[in-house]
């Protein structure tokens, strides 16, 4: 019986695509056809001498990435499964064909990536139904293409899935600092999902022409092993298409989004504050995003936290922006801050910046100062403010990621950085 459809994502390997083929012969009878994802640069092509030949077609992905071009595949399709690979992955050799079966009340076969000490659940056979009612991301809403099966299998409840180990190999593995820190972020999605009561933790994310990365921020706060009270957006007069972007993840509960017109991002934040009555808050910049685990870690050493404490820090990952993927660049560390002498020297940024609501509120929000009319540095500006009457509290954990690209406001602007130091002093 027919009843598989083989998907093909992220080959750029004719050699790895060749072996991935030839691992489907040990299945052929029940594989209707194998689809082929490609970019539209890649170059791979089929030896008609294979014997899946007739049977595989290859299909160029649109200009939203992977996950789009699939959804609309999927909803075409007839057989009661689907089975994913990806990258340089073939079926194993041992594998017996009987293990690729789904009991009834399971509907995702998923199996183990090992890479170093490094383990990710991935889908491996899926029932066709529950991939049209549980579709893709897209890739405006992952930080990299490699997320897309990880992050998709995070949305099934556990009680859905039969994880299997050795049903899948490996062509070869990349084992390059950048590929072990995007697998270290992937494993973080298949944390077991708890909620904690307290402290409670709500987002504030700003957003001003950030439509090339706004909804990977909201994704990130939405993909948590345990979630936010609240995800606060402003939009500050976007003048691209992020407005409505953001407007399709409002659910008037958790997320809630608001618009303004252009002033600033400490009068937005400050617009934000006033529907905050969670216990902290996390300042996510939009071309950010967080790990999946940041909610609760935050909530973990939040917890503690004396009531004089205004600012709860740790460590980031920061990341520089290719055309169509992201570099791992390295760790920042962050160091203890006593005063406001430390704090103007510490290599900013100073994050992840998680504040104390009620702090925050009593020291007036986030000050709207006259350099540049309160339009820069709004970061830096608050913590001065704040250090002046209460402490901050480093804490070694990294669960916030950093994204450098030319887009970026501060970056265009770093040679103001010595004029706005001077005016602190002043």
């Amino acid at each position: 019986m027919m009843d598989i459809t083989v998907i093909l994502i992220y080959y750029s390997e004719q050699s790895a695509l060749n072996k991935a083929l030839s691992s489907m012969n040990k299945i052929s009878s029940r594989i209707k056809s194998i689809l082929v994802f490609h970019e539209p640069k890649t170059s791979l092509h089929l030896n008609s001498h294979r014997g899946l030949y007739g049977r595989t077609q290859f299909i160029a992905t649109g200009d939203h990435g992977t996950g789009e071009t699939l959804n609309d595949t999927i909803m075409k399709l007839t057989t009661p499964y689907i089975l994913f690979l990806q990258g340089t992955d073939y079926l194993s050799p041992s594998l017996d064909k009987d293990a690729l079966k789904l009991p009834l009340v399971k509907t995702v076969l998923g199996t183990i990536y090992h890479n170093r000490n490094i383990a990710i659940h991935l889908p491996l056979l899926v029932s066709t139904s529950r991939m049209k009612k549980e579709k893709f991301l897209s890739s405006f809403q992952l930080p990299f293409k490699e997320a897309l099966l990880p992050a998709w299998l995070a949305n099934v409840e556990e009680s859905q899935q039969l994880i299997k180990d050795n049903l899948v190999k490996q062509a070869r593995k990349n084992t390059s600092a950048n590929t072990i820190e995007k697998l270290r972020f992937m494993q973080k999605y298949q944390v077991k999902h708890s909620k904690t009561v307290n402290p409670t933790v709500s987002v504030l994310i700003t957003n001003y022409n950030m439509g090339k990365y706004v909804e990977t921020a909201i994704v990130s706060c939405l993909l948590q092993t345990d979630p936010f009270d609240k995800i606060l957006i402003m939009d500050d007069g976007s003048t691209d298409t992020s407005y409505d972007q953001i407007l399709q993840w409002e659910d008037g509960k958790q997320v809630k989004v608001f618009k303004k017109k252009n002033e600033g991002k400490a009068r937005a934040l400050n617009e934000l504050l006033a529907y905050v009555s969670s216990d902290f808050i996390v300042e996510l910049d939009a071309d950010d995003w967080l790990d999946a685990d940041a909610a609760s870690v935050i909530k973990k050493y939040a917890a503690d936290l004396p009531s004089n404490i205004s600012v709860l820090y740790g460590n980031f990952r920061k990341w520089k922006q290719l055309t169509e993927d992201v570099l791992f660049k390295g760790l920042a560390k962050g160091t203890t801050v006593k005063g406001i002498t430390d704090l103007l020297s510490y290599r900013f940024p100073l994050g992840p910046r998680i504040y104390r609501t009620t702090l925050l509120k009593k020291a007036g929000g986030f000050p709207i100062i006259d350099f540049e009319n309160g339009r820069l540095f709004e970061d830096v500006s608050v913590l001065c403010r704040l250090i002046k009457t209460s402490r901050f509290h480093y804490q070694d954990f990294t669960v916030y990621n950093v994204r450098e690209h030319k887009e970026s406001i501060t970056k265009n602007n770093d040679e103001k950085w010595d004029d706005f130091l001077k005016m602190l002093k002043t």
